[in-house]
């Protein structure tokens, strides 16, 4: 009888489709994905957390100015200047550092732009409905017919060149996308039950969209702003690529890129560095827009 529940026992480990002799137990396996989600969300939240700080603080991350010569021009990156030297002998990851308070900011300002304008005409669409959702959708259609670059040059050229004016550029471009995520998700919750018990209390019209309304409408918003500030990152050093941002020598990683490319073949630290951390930035702050949709399972 035990020799037979023994080798019941093995041929039930060994059965197709089972764990196997050798596979991990699942609890391990659960602990694994939880940890590598958990890594993948600590480490693009490490890298805002430091573009941030450059962009608040950059003077606690170097000492060089970043806009007088320091040493021979175009020395590669060694130990005393980390990103090396520009064509004129300026500390690359000095501007580099100062310059995210050009990109950073701006892009931050470029999203409160299209986050407060493009929530505010959503919600006004979704819940007045009626004429008023139709005049302000076909609004809304006609910005998004015309191309992001076209329409932020354009509002460029109107305010002036500069990083605030790129910046105001790049959230106009972004009104729609807002305004079209906001009114569908208000039209979704204000026929639920709960906004139609809170009418049947008594609730005005303003007092539910405030209360109601509003506050279960914005969590897709909110990750859409996440995601829409890595694409202002990306507008913004576009719009300063093309001569269209901060001026020089005022750093901003648009121009540190576009002040390099003459010098790719003798000096690829100019282009290729900063070009790498605006891939960084960008790529982290969509992954933090990811977890915040609910993608992850940390």
């Amino acid at each position: 009888m035990t020799a037979l529940a023994t080798t019941a026992g093995l041929a039930g480990d060994t059965a197709p489709g089972g764990p196997g002799p050798g596979a991990p137990a699942p609890d391990r396996r659960l602990r694994w994905r939880s940890l590598v989600s958990r890594v993948g969300f600590v480490l693009p939240a490490l890298v805002i957390l430091v573009a941030l700080l450059w962009a608040l603080f950059p003077g606690l991350f170097t000492a060089q100015n970043p806009t007088e010569t320091v040493a021979p021009a175009l020395q590669a990156p060694s130990a005393e200047h980390w990103f090396g030297t520009d064509a004129t002998g300026r500390d690359l990851y000095a501007r580099v550092v100062y310059g995210a308070s050009q990109s950073i900011i701006g892009a931050l300002v470029a999203v409160l732009v299209g986050l407060v304008v493009g929530t505010a005409i959503g919600l006004a669409a979704g819940a007045l409905g009626g004429a008023v959702d139709e005049v302000l959708m076909r609004v809304v259609d006609v910005l998004l017919a015309i191309p992001a670059l076209l329409l932020s040059l354009s509002v460029v050229i109107l305010l002036g060149f500069g990083t605030t004016s790129a910046a105001v550029a790049v959230g106009v471009t972004s009104i729609a996308v807002f305004a079209r995520l906001a009114r569908s998700r208000v039209v979704s919750v204000r026929v639920t039950d709960f906004v139609e018990a809170a009418y049947g209390s008594g609730g005005t019209f303003f007092g539910v969209l405030w209360r109601h309304i509003l506050p279960n409408s914005l969590t897709p918003v909110i990750a859409l702003a996440a995601l829409q500030f890595g694409s202002a990152i990306l507008q913004i050093s576009t719009l300063g690529f093309l001569g269209y941002g901060a001026p020089p020598p005022t750093p901003e990683w648009g121009l540190l890129i576009a002040e390099g490319r003459n010098y790719v073949a003798t000096a690829w630290w100019l282009t290729v560095l900063p070009g790498l951390i605006v891939v960084f930035v960008v790529l982290a702050t969509n992954r933090l827009s990811q977890a915040l949709r609910g993608g992850d399972a940390a």
